[in-house]
Parts: structure tokens; C-alpha cells; sequence
């Protein structure tokens, strides 16, 4: 398996990912959205291939805080995808690794998630929440531990909070909800 950063030429690729493992057309036109959206920028979309293959796919956008000073720099991680066939072989945490790794080189302190609170603690987020950093939309407390954050510098947590704030394309309730 090999990851290397998604071009525009690789759109097809990227959109196929979002439609076979989700099941449906909604993240494929999230990501079409959010690659369109100039509030997104910076983004990072990284593509994991099978030989020649596209088996996943993972994408990052900035993001900010209300109440914070100038200066901090976060992404959210929406959505990562892998095909039915390639999953529960580590693709996922692989895209994860290299994306939070190529995040921390260019800057970025602080990476949010809204995913699976069984799944995304073993790549290093924490529910966000108790940290003091609401969701764009409010969660329910039942599902408050699927809002996750992670910092990728060791003083940042602790010295900011604040709502975040998305990109356009993903600052929509229907996003938010299960």
C-alpha cells in the first residue's frame, strides 16, 4: 500500500473511495463541496492506493476557534474512507498517522474529529468537549464522546477553547447529526 497527497486529477478516485465505503453519495459530495469551498483552505486529502487501486481516502480542512487568539492553526479530519473490501487492515490508521504527521510539519496545532469514540482514541483523540472546545453544532450527550480533539503540540490544550468554526460546506447541521 502506498499514500501519497490527492491532485485534482485524482477526483474521480476520491469521489469512487466516498461512495463505496460509505454506501451512498452524501460524503462523496461533502468532499466534492469542501475541495470547491475557499473557507476550507488549507486542505489535505491523502489517497491510499492497492497497487493501482484507490482503497482510501482521508481529507483534513482548516478550521478556527471563537475565542482564541490569532496565531493557532487546526484542521478537522472529514470524512476518512476505506472500501468494504480493504477495511479492518489498517488503511484507516495509516492515512490518520501520515495526515496528522504532514499537519504537525506545516503548522497546525490542534485536529478535530466527529467519528467513532471506539476507534479514533487509538490514533491519540480525546473527547473535546471537557477540554473546552464545542462543536460547531451542539452534540447529544449521548454521543458527546464522538467529539474528539487532538493536539499536535503539547502546550496547545489547556491555553485555548472555544466553538470551532468550519468551512462553509461543513458548517451545516446535517453534518452534525447522526
Amino acid at each position: 500500500m502506498r499514500i501519497r497527497e490527492a491532485s485534482e486529477l485524482d477526483l474521480d478516485d476520491v469521489l469512487s473511495v466516498e461512495r463505496l465505503a460509505f454506501g451512498h453519495d452524501k460524503e462523496a459530495g461533502l468532499v466534492r463541496d469542501l475541495l470547491d469551498d475557499a473557507s476550507a483552505k488549507p486542505i489535505l486529502s491523502l489517497l491510499a492506493f492497492d497497487g493501482d487501486r484507490a482503497v482510501g481516502h482521508i481529507l483534513f480542512t482548516a478550521v478556527c476557534l471563537s475565542k482564541t487568539r490569532q496565531g493557532i492553526s487546526a484542521a478537522i479530519l472529514a470524512p476518512l474512507a476505506v472500501v468494504p473490501d480493504a477495511q479492518k487492515q489498517g488503511i484507516g490508521g495509516k492515512l490518520i498517522e501520515r495526515g496528522l504527521r504532514l499537519l504537525c510539519e506545516s503548522g497546525v496545532e490542534l485536529v478535530f474529529v466527529l467519528g467513532h469514540p471506539e476507534y479514533y482514541p487509538r490514533h491519540g483523540f480525546k473527547p473535546a468537549g471537557n477540554l473546552g472546545f464545542e462543536a460547531p453544532y451542539p452534540i447529544p450527550d449521548e454521543h458527546a464522546d464522538a467529539w474528539m480533539v487532538q493536539a499536535l503540540r503539547p502546550d496547545v490544550i489547556g491555553s485555548v477553547s472555544g466553538k470551532v468554526i468550519c468551512a462553509d460546506a461543513l458548517n451545516k447541521p446535517e453534518h452534525w447529526r447522526e
